[in-house]
């Protein structure tokens, strides 16, 4: 089949909920991904930070075959052989006192949210059914019901009501105003350390401690969804290492696989997490074996062959070389590690086209919010790759 042929039977036959570019991805290695007629790209997107560890990173591919030649799946009516471990491996590396395996980070989010409401019943003594969560104006923590219902993107909840109760908004990056926010009945605050889907918007340094300090003072729990930003995108193992805090939560997904498995976490302290009794929550692949025996591979990777520094080494390249770039339409570039992204000017008409551009020229990158360009590659990315992403950001910026 030709690329315009699977194009046409996915807009067919496929629901009409994304917009994706039109180029049809049949095979990937490293950063670099190839389409159906063999036209070779940079991936710039990373599957939204899911294969950090590259594209088919061989080892975790190995782990993954492996396992599904003993045992793939027992449900938690039963226990496996690769659990334990994976729990042991995930605690030591993030210094949590306890996990909750899922297998979406939508899913994780709705586990969050299930144990710091009975948190807050059982131990902090909120009356039933009147616990209440912060979160912040912009924020993108999936697309469950519950999860929209805190979204303050139209596009994200026009047509999906009646929402679920027990949020409120408040301005991302302003600690005041959620101190201000806090009632006998708030439980938890749940915020992106930064925020992928909105642009990158990264929040003014000092934020997240004070937050913290908020959060102690308070009696809160403080969530911090890492599922784009944690396991090294951001040149660290997780965010909020960067102002040298420890979530109570800490919710991760995405790259927790390098791509091959749907597999997410939260990871918790004990006080929060002991609240959760069996039969109270649950899920029939989460923990499965399959699941864990990729993951602890993943992490593996990620960290004996450096991806974390080299995200830190090659992201702060990226954006100081990107800095230097002056070009009227371009209104701000911003990021932390291989999280970075270019704001234009409303005026300029979309960063949808410069998507396209950028395509031509072998270069795969994602739009969001109408203006903003986000580029998130794979941490495995060397100097001479990052500057043919550079050079391909010149050459379709127009000329004066």
């Amino acid at each position: 089949m030709q690329q315009h042929e699977y194009i046409e039977l996915e807009d067919l036959l496929g629901a009409h909920n994304y917009k994706p570019l039109d180029v049809v991805i049949s095979r990937g290695e490293g950063v670099w991904v190839w389409d159906v007629d063999g036209n070779k790209y940079l991936d710039c997107l990373a599957a939204y930070s899911a294969v950090n560890q590259g594209h088919c990173h061989p080892k975790i591919m190995q782990a993954m075959v492996k396992q599904a030649e003993k045992l793939t799946l027992t449900s938690r009516a039963f226990r496996n052989d690769q659990l334990g471990p994976f729990y042991k491996e995930l605690c030591e590396l993030t210094r949590s006192h306890k996990v909750l395996p899922m297998n979406s980070g939508a899913e994780a989010v709705e586990t969050a949210i299930k144990t710091v409401r009975k948190w807050g019943y059982t131990v902090k003594g909120v009356p039933e059914d009147k616990a209440e969560i912060i979160v912040c104006d912009n924020n993108f923590h999936g697309r469950t019901i519950s999860i929209v219902s805190f979204s303050t993107d139209e596009n994200a909840r026009a047509g999906f009501g009646p929402f679920t109760p027990g949020f409120k908004c408040i301005p991302f990056g302003d600690a005041n105003a959620f101190d201000a926010a806090i009632t006998e009945n708030t439980v938890a605050f749940l915020v992106e350390p930064i925020q992928g889907e909105a642009g990158v918007m990264i929040p003014p340094d000092g934020y997240l401690k004070k937050v913290r300090e908020i959060c102690d003072r308070r009696n809160v729990v403080l969530i911090l969804d890492e599922i784009q930003t944690g396991l090294g995108r951001t040149g660290k193992l997780l965010a909020e290492e960067h102002e040298g805090i420890e979530a109570d939560l800490t919710i991760i997904g995405k790259a927790l696989s390098g791509g091959y498995y749907p597999v997410s976490a939260v990871l918790s302290n004990t006080e929060v997490m002991n609240v959760l009794q069996p039969g109270e929550h649950g899920s029939t692949f989460g923990g499965n074996p399959l699941a864990c025996a990729v993951a602890r591979t993943a992490l593996k990777v990620l960290l004996e062959e450096n991806m974390v520094e080299n995200s830190s080494v090659q992201g702060e390249y990226f954006l100081s070389e990107l800095k230097k770039i002056s070009h009227p339409d371009i209104k701000e570039v911003r990021g932390r590690g291989l999280m970075v992204a270019i704001e234009f000017h409303p005026q300029v008409g979309g960063a949808r086209a410069y998507c396209n551009k950028l395509k031509d020229e072998g270069i795969l990158a994602k739009d969001t919010h109408e203006n903003i360009v986000r580029f998130a590659p794979p941490l495995v990315i060397q100097r001479d790759e990052v500057d043919m992403i550079l050079s391909a950001i010149s050459k379709v910026l127009p000329t004066s």
